[in-house]
């Protein structure tokens, strides 16, 4: 799956790294080192401009919550469960099939976290003893440095108790698409930890390597079939995996000392 994650490019490098056309200085976010659900993330997409003379599609860097909500849905209350689609569903679940035909985007990360119970833990639970499993959390990124391009869907929702000139009459919100983790060995693994990605959860984010951007984004793709078949994982053998602080675990903790590389797991979640 995919909870929580870091995000501190600038714009500027965004908009070089995905030929951005079109973003506004004013929606500019802070770097954020914990995005959670429910929080508003950058998004890249291929949408034509309102009241623009041409219809033709204009590639964006846009801001949206974290959690889809369907356009059909009554109330956006469900958008905080809405956070992941899976790759193997999302062209046939009712909540992602009409995002996936016609709305998809990128979602722009330095990597991900995920927590994996210590194996000291593990035991405990085995034994039958309640004591509750202290999670070791993982940093998960491209190991050569490179942008974590996300595979995502967005929405947009009505809320009709508002009216039209309201500010928050839309919401746009996103989700992002996860796969099977991958059981090859990592690029780059940790002296005392997991090999591969499957070892420490069994999903994990779709990333989209460069070729495949435009061919996501374009709104004109609306073929299922042909647009699964951009869902493919990607090659194995290009990720690193290391331990970090289990500050991140609070998302309250925010700054770049969550992505500090430990030497090894914190006392008491050895792996």
């Amino acid at each position: 799956m995919c909870g929580r994650y870091a995000a501190s490019r600038r714009p500027e490098d965004l908009a070089g790294i995905f030929e951005i056309e079109k973003w506004d200085a004013e929606e500019t976010l802070a770097p954020d080192y914990n995005v959670a659900p429910t929080k508003e993330v950058y998004a890249v997409l291929d949408r034509p401009v309102k009241d623009a003379q041409s219809p033709r599609p204009v590639r964006q860097l846009r801001r949206l919550k974290w959690g889809l909500v369907p356009s059909w849905a009554k109330t956006p209350e469900g958008g905080a469960r809405m956070i992941n689609a899976r790759a193997e569903t999302v062209h046939e679940k009712p909540s992602y099939r009409r995002a996936f035909t016609s709305r998809r985007c990128i979602i722009p990360a330095d990597g991900y976290y995920e927590w994996v119970t210590g194996a000291a833990e593990r035991d405990l639970e085995v034994e039958g003893r309640r004591k509750r499993p202290r999670k070791q959390p993982y940093f998960v990124t491209p190991a050569d440095g490179s942008v974590f391009a996300m595979a995502g869907l967005y929405e947009f929702w009505r809320d009709r108790t508002l009216p039209d000139e309201h500010p928050l009459a839309w919401w746009a919100t996103c989700s992002v698409i996860t796969t099977e983790a991958e059981t090859a060995p990592l690029a780059v693994a940790p002296a005392d930890g997991p090999r591969a990605l499957a070892d420490i959860h069994p999903r994990m984010p779709l990333m989209l390597t460069p070729d495949r951007w435009d061919g996501w984004l374009d709104p004109a793709g609306t073929d299922p079939d042909a647009l699964r078949g951009l869902l493919a994982p990607p090659p194995a053998g290009l990720m690193r995996a290391f331990p970090v602080s289990t500050a991140v675990s609070n998302v309250r903790n925010n700054g770049p000392e969550l992505l500090k590389e430990l030497e090894g797991p914190e006392e008491g979640t050895l792996f």
